[in-house]
């Protein structure tokens, strides 16, 4: 028996790598008629502020925010069949925590998401959001190799 898939959540970054995340996602969303929720999280982790710098952190993470939501939606209007019933998110925090909490809340049952193949210090200074959401998922995830790592086998 096939597991019912009404929703499914597929995180982008706007890499390479994560568009051909998203193009499974809506093939996927088409098959079953399922809902495709799409996320891009802004993360200030990265983003520090020295006092007289004149660095303003929160008009910076607006800005971030605004044009997420933007790139998404040019996103959704390019790569996302027009019959599926989609919807695009911008949330901000650790990215690998807010898209479990995300599919906690939205209850979906399928998390679609790519890798980027990093290894080495790459995958050590940035970590790997898709092996934490894979570990803490509360459902199915399917990972999308990258590219560049099927090229290889």
């Amino acid at each position: 028996m096939m597991l019912p898939i009404r929703k499914i959540l597929c995180p982008t970054d706007f890499s390479e790598p994560s568009y051909t995340g998203m193009e499974r996602a809506n093939e996927l969303a088409r098959h079953f008629s399922a809902e495709l929720i799409m996320v891009h999280v802004v993360s200030a982790a990265h983003f520090y502020s020295y006092p007289g710098s004149g660095f303003n952190i929160a008009a910076y993470l607006d800005e971030m925010i605004d044009a997420s939501k933007k790139s998404l939606e040019e996103l959704k209007e390019r790569r996302i069949s027009t019959d599926v019933n989609s919807r695009a998110i911008v949330l901000q925090g650790l990215p690998a925590d807010q898209i479990i909490d995300l599919a906690l809340s939205e209850r979906v049952d399928m998390i679609v998401t790519a890798t980027h193949g990093w290894t080495g210090w790459r995958r050590f200074v940035f970590g790997s959001v898709a092996e934490k959401v894979v570990r803490n998922a509360p459902c199915p995830v399917l990972t999308i190799p990258a590219p560049e790592e099927t090229e290889k086998r």
